[in-house]
């Protein structure tokens, strides 16, 4: 009989930044997945796409090679996503998301506002940036009000930890940047300490507090608006990679 593996041996599990919902997918959902799930889907496989093909991913839709690519990790409902896709219509946005309703909403409104600068990979985005990304193969990385982990016990759980953001630094290209949003203070807190504390990374804020004021092209959302109105504040931090 096989002796059981020692603690030392047993395999396992990273902690995850998210719990994987079953929430329903509608018939729109659901045909858009179907219909154009081949068009804009980027299938996860662990083995890194070079810099050039990164660009040419976009190459069809476009017509011509992106400007910019920017990664947005947890793009919910994909609202926000598309609105930017939008304003930046020459900026190439690979975008990660684990749950099937978002990515179905999100593709419906690819449809509806014809966009052809989004390719969406539904996958953990941590395995993404390590397995499937190159280095310096990005020029901005967005993450927009990441689950905050309320609970003390949880808060290892939270997505912008040092590990991470160490990742994304290897990822970005000279000059790039992170672009994170929380509404949740302790959380802001703590991303922007932990940008602070990456050597590779740089304050593009002045201001006194390190927080930056909303950059133009990040929307506010419906749940973001409502929040305001009842007087609960956004905070965002935007860091440089240092050239």
């Amino acid at each position: 009989m096989q002796e059981p593996l020692s603690d030392t041996e047993t395999i396992r599990r990273p902690i995850r930044s998210y719990v994987t919902r079953t929430g329903r997918t509608t018939v729109g959902q659901t045909k858009a997945l179907a219909d154009l799930g081949p068009q804009y889907f980027l299938p996860y496989h662990a083995e890194t796409i070079k810099n050039e093909a990164l660009c040419d991913l976009f190459t069809l839709t476009l017509g011509k090679k992106p400007e910019k690519i920017v990664l947005e990790i947890g793009f919910g409902m994909g609202e926000a996503t598309a609105h930017i896709a939008s304003v930046l219509p020459h900026t190439g946005f690979i975008a990660c998301e684990v749950h099937t309703p978002g990515v179905g909403a999100l593709l419906m409104r690819i449809e509806e506002q014809k966009l052809g600068n989004i390719r969406i990979i539904q996958h953990d985005a941590v395995e993404v940036l390590k397995h499937m990304l190159p280095e310096q193969g990005l020029d901005g990385v967005h993450i927009f009000f990441p689950d905050p982990w309320h609970k003390k016990r949880h808060n290892k759980r939270r997505l912008i930890q040092a590990p991470l953001v160490t990742l994304l630094a290897s990822r970005l290209s000279s000059g790039g940047y992170i672009h994170c949003a929380s509404d949740w203070q302790p959380y802001a807190e703590q991303i922007l300490e932990v940008m602070q504390a990456a050597p590779e990374l740089a304050n593009a804020s002045s201001q006194a507090d390190g927080y930056a004021d909303k950059p133009s092209y990040r929307p506010l959302t419906k749940f973001e608006n409502r929040g305001i109105k009842l007087g609960h504040g956004v905070w965002d931090t935007v860091f440089v990679k240092k050239t």
